[in-house]
């Protein structure tokens, strides 16, 4: 979990880039290619290079007579199959979290709450027009630049971002406050 929020925080400018880049670079590709072909371009661009490399390197063992042996060995020798208990902890986790999801989605649709329906409802329409300016790509796009900017931004701003943040929520306050209490039975619940 560090390495990820080193990650964000760009801790490690060159592993950040890399990971950036590449993510954007992909999520791009996608704009213009579909995912199939994308795979295949990526597999080929590696399998290229692997194969140039081996090939380079046989080359270099055959003139000076060494025997090195297979340039990627190494890797070849390491273990990559995740092991077992990891896999159900996780698997276990992901069921946890679609079944609580199944179950909020069972109540808002078949308004156990009238009020959490209403507001459901009301994000839904507010997606529709977000989904009528946006596809799901560019979506995606602009949360990866969000990711890996939003934390640093405020990491550098953090007293100015938090006092604005901090008016802004006095201010809905208010007028959530105003429109409750002329609005009928919109009381808040008790806490």
């Amino acid at each position: 979990m560090d390495a990820f929020v080193d990650l964000l925080y760009w801790r490690d400018v060159k592993k950040t880039g890399v990971v950036f880049g590449a993510a954007l670079l992909l999520l791009l590709s996608l704009t213009v290619c579909s995912i199939v072909s994308v795979c295949s371009y990526v597999g080929l661009a590696l399998l290229s290079v692997t194969i140039c490399f081996r090939i380079y390197k046989g080359i270099l063992q055959a003139i000076q007579k060494s025997d090195e042996g297979h340039p990627f060995k190494q890797y070849l020798d390491q273990e990559v199959a995740l092991p077992e208990d990891v896999v159900h902890k996780y698997s276990d986790l992901a069921l946890a979290k679609l079944n609580k999801t199944v179950c909020e989605l069972r109540r808002l649709f078949l308004v156990e709450d009238l009020i959490d329906s209403i507001k459901f409802a009301g994000l839904m329409w507010v997606l529709t027009y977000v989904g009528s300016l946006f596809n799901g790509l560019t979506i995606l796009i602009l949360v990866l630049i969000g990711v890996f900017s939003c934390p640093i931004v405020y990491e550098k701003h953090q007293t100015q971002i938090d006092h604005y943040v901090a008016l802004v929520n006095n201010q809905v306050k208010d007028i959530v406050g105003k429109v409750q209490a002329k609005v009928p039975g919109m009381k808040r619940k008790a806490e």
